[in-house]
């Protein structure tokens, strides 16, 4: 339950991708949940596989604090450890030498 007579709270959502991001700056009412924040936000939630507060996930039930900046997450697009993987063993193999001129 939101308390109206609380001072307001001013939070960020942040909506992004590689290159680029949206972003909102909401006033709410000091007991808002982190689904008031969506809702008020107005930002599309198509593609979105989850919510964070500073990196950390949370679900719509969380109580936002003043200056929390809420993060919609999008799905990963390669496994971490599959891409460190391939970068660690692409390290590892020798170079080729060039020939010589």
């Amino acid at each position: 339950m939101i308390d109206a007579a609380a001072g307001p709270i001013r939070v960020e959502v942040i909506r992004a991708w590689p290159g680029r991001f949206e972003s909102t700056t909401l006033a709410l009412p000091d007991g808002a949940t982190l689904g008031d924040a969506l809702a008020a936000s107005g930002l599309p939630l198509d593609g979105i596989t989850g919510f964070a507060v500073f990196g950390e996930r949370e679900d719509p039930a969380y109580r936002l604090r003043d200056g929390d900046r809420v993060e919609l997450l999008r799905p990963l697009q390669a496994d971490p450890k599959d891409a460190r993987r391939r970068r660690a063993s692409a390290a590892l193999k020798p170079s080729t030498p060039k020939p010589a001129a």
